[in-house]
């Protein structure tokens, strides 16, 4: 049972609502227009899961082999650094999930989507290993915001619904960049609790470079840019529904002023409900 739960925990349940929330409102916007179908939606369920799985088991690695985690951390406990999982199973198990994506991945292609899809899969399929290791890891040269901006908003949303749909508008690219906000928002809580750990092995999260101050106040900025840049979609349905983006800024606006008045530990349970609030807003979208 210990080595279960060290496996689960290593999935890290709390964010995997940030890979699904971008595929659920881009089925949102299919259904709206017509053009759902199940076989494709649920496979980009799939890939997505999978990839953010991978990446999470990519990234518990690579800061373990280069000494970044550390035991006894501020953060949800890490099993290769507890010595609960070995490194070898923790890498093998990196590219067994990471191949099972790209398999998923190759089949939806394949059948639903355009032959330039494959070099969006093997971008992203990069992206998931690039994150945390490579010359350049982007989670320790402060872009890893910006590579979950793109790999959770800009691709699951746009790229779901160009499987289902002749072609996407504008506004459902700023729509991608909306949820993709939501998401960077998941990491930022992360860094804010991790910042003087992070600061301590030279890891230069935009905590570290920018401070605490900035990183809280992006991640207020970025929820109110996040609905503004999705209302567009809002605007097709009737007023009725406008309460799902009310109550989310209001929601997202309790969670920063916990933020700001939490350290440590104590940081640990807004990382789920920021991604538990971008799910409900996903959801809420998709049924309104």
């Amino acid at each position: 049972m210990k080595i279960l739960k060290a496996w689960i925990e290593a999935m890290r349940l709390r964010t995997l609502p940030v890979s699904l929330a971008g595929v659920i409102f881009a089925v949102g916007i299919t259904v709206k227009a017509g053009c759902f179908a199940w076989t494709p939606a649920l496979m980009c369920f799939a890939f997505a899961l999978l990839a953010q799985i991978a990446s999470n088991f990519a990234n518990e690695y690579y800061d373990f082999r280069d000494g970044l985690d550390r035991q006894g951390r501020e953060g949800p406990r890490r099993g290769v650094t507890e010595g609960d999982i070995t490194p070898r199973a923790m890498l093998s198990a990196t590219f067994i999930t990471l191949g099972i994506a790209c398999v998923t991945g190759v089949a939806l292609v394949a059948v639903y989507g355009r032959w330039w899809m494959y070099a969006a899969g093997v971008i992203t399929a990069l992206g998931v290993v690039a994150y945390s290791a490579g010359p350049w890891p982007l989670s320790r040269i402060g872009l890893g915001e910006v590579a979950v901006v793109v790999f959770f908003g800009i691709v699951p949303v746009t790229l779901t619904c160009l499987l289902m749909m002749p072609s996407v508008s504008a506004g459902i690219v700023l729509t991608s960049v909306g949820i993709g906000l939501m998401g960077a928002n998941v990491l930022i809580v992360n860094n804010y609790r991790d910042a003087d750990d992070d600061s301590a092995v030279g890891k230069k999260t935009l905590a570290v470079r920018f401070g605490r101050k900035f990183v809280s106040r992006l991640y207020l900025v970025n929820g109110f840019a996040a609905v503004i840049l999705t209302f567009r979609m809002w605007l097709a349905l009737p007023t009725t529904t406008w309460i799902v983006p009310i109550a989310y800024l209001v929601a997202h606006t309790i969670l920063y002023r916990a933020m700001i008045t939490r350290e440590g530990r104590a940081l640990n349970p807004l990382l789920g409900m920021t991604a538990l609030l971008m799910l409900a807003y996903s959801i809420g979208y998709l049924m309104a």
